[in-house]
């Protein structure tokens, strides 16, 4: 097999491609929750129960940077960094005319780390064996 037969079977620039295609979706999902958690009324209202949406927002969140990101610790700090923006959009719906909710927080919290930890749970094996990372 030559170099770029070799270069092919790799799917080392595939895992590449997909954390850099998950490191810039983020964005537009963060502004988004950011946007749904600050707008005067609620986005989706009575389609969903309230902790459900805030628990499977921070979940896809935490799950993208968990993916996104190549270290254990970066992904870690992204997590409890979106536990903390969760917090503080909490403390402004109150100036936006929105409740706020600790249980709306306890909601983001579980999201984000069950998405960050599943992510990690999936990722690191599969970069382990397919990306020698």
């Amino acid at each position: 097999m030559n170099q770029d037969e070799s270069r092919r079977a790799s799917p080392r620039p595939v895992f590449h491609a997909g954390r850099l295609v998950v490191e810039v979706l983020f964005w537009p999902a963060l502004f988004l929750v950011i946007w749904g958690e600050l707008s005067p009324m609620p986005v989706i209202e009575g389609a969903a129960n309230d902790k459900v949406l805030h628990f499977v927002a921070y979940f896809g969140l935490a799950a993208m940077a968990g993916a996104g990101l190549k270290a254990r610790l970066s992904a870690i700090k992204a997590v409890v960094a979106l536990i903390v923006i969760g917090g503080l959009l909490e403390i402004l719906q109150g100036l936006v005319g929105r409740d706020m909710s600790v249980f709306d927080e306890l909601a983001n919290a579980a999201g984000a780390i069950a998405g960050g930890g599943l992510a990690r749970l999936v990722v690191e094996p599969l970069r382990r064996r397919f990306a020698g990372d």
